[in-house]
């Protein structure tokens, strides 16, 4: 029971982030958001780094191909191509293809895992996903005609591919290096990647300096929360209850969300809330509680 409140917290800290992303909006450019994002987790994680250099290096040297798809899936890829896609698509929006995440594992341990999912667990899937639909929707099913998909919309459905990748090929990660050392690795792989991305805008110093000394409350909780608290939940989450499981919980965002908009934006909390915590707490108490088997 332990392991669920922890990732109930680590979705709690993800769905700040969108509050967040909408504050910067405008202000902070997307590569420029998530270098600044990786590169303060890995100035934060440095000295752990450096004490653990030696087995770090080993294992990316052993296991090259690995760290790297899973440094791009999770790092590098997965936060700056969704934050591409909030440039031209709305919340709404980006939170109904959000929802495809667990749906996404599912398929993606069925096939690569060779994992067999209960038709319980099917049904669990499918009852969260709709209350995701439900809240997004207003539950008014006459809203869906308008909603508008545009070109931001690939964005954010690649970066949710990227996210269910790295959650299901995680497993595959070197089995010398503990989860922190892990996060470490992949933190500085991703960094390493982002650069010369960054390094192209040619943002000048005065700048950077101007946004860190603006938004350096913003950009502390998404180092220190969003990123170094969260992963470490959600990695704890897959080594003791799976993927497929660990997903389900990201249909908690737009509950979240909803919350928290309430709280720092004063939007108002409606009756179709309370509908769409019950289709997702009863799908989610499905999924956690009916067993997976291996084929």
């Amino acid at each position: 029971m332990k392991i669920y409140v922890l990732l109930v917290l680590c979705v709690l800290f993800w769905s700040a982030n969108f509050v967040i992303g909408r504050a910067v909006s405008g202000v902070i450019e997307p590569i420029e958001l998530a270098f600044f994002r990786w590169s303060g987790v890995f100035f934060v994680t440095l000295p752990f780094f450096i004490y653990h250099f030696r087995k770090i290096f080993d294992a990316i040297k052993t296991h090259f191909w690995v760290m790297i798809a899973l440094s791009f899936l999770g790092i590098s890829g997965f936060n700056t191509l969704l934050y591409i896609g909030l440039q031209d698509t709305t919340a709404t929006n980006a939170l109904l293809i959000n929802s495809s995440i667990p749906i996404l594992i599912l398929f993606l341990s069925a096939l690569i895992l060779k994992k067999a999912i209960s038709a319980k667990q099917t049904i669990g899937i499918i009852l969260s996903t709709l209350g995701v639909v439900f809240l997004v929707l207003k539950g008014d099913v006459q809203n869906i005609f308008l909603l508008n998909f545009n070109q931001g919309d690939f964005w954010v459905i690649t970066s949710s591919l990227c996210w269910a990748s790295y959650s299901v090929l995680i497993k595959f990660r070197p089995s010398t290096l503990s989860s922190f050392e892990f996060f470490i690795a992949i933190v500085f792989m991703g960094v390493l990647m982002l650069l010369p991305f960054y390094m192209y805008q040619n943002y000048t110093w005065e700048r950077e300096l101007g946004i860190l000394s603006t938004y350096y409350g913003f950009v502390a909780y998404i180092v220190f929360f969003t990123s170094i608290l969260s992963y470490y939940l959600w990695h704890k989450g897959i080594a003791q209850i799976g993927a497929d499981k660990t997903g389900q919980f990201t249909h908690l965002m737009p509950l979240f969300g909803s919350f928290l908009a309430y709280v720092f934006l004063g939007e108002r909390l409606e009756f179709y809330h309370l509908g769409g915590v019950v289709l997702i707490g009863f799908g989610i108490y499905l999924s956690l509680f009916s067993k997976v088997v291996s084929r």
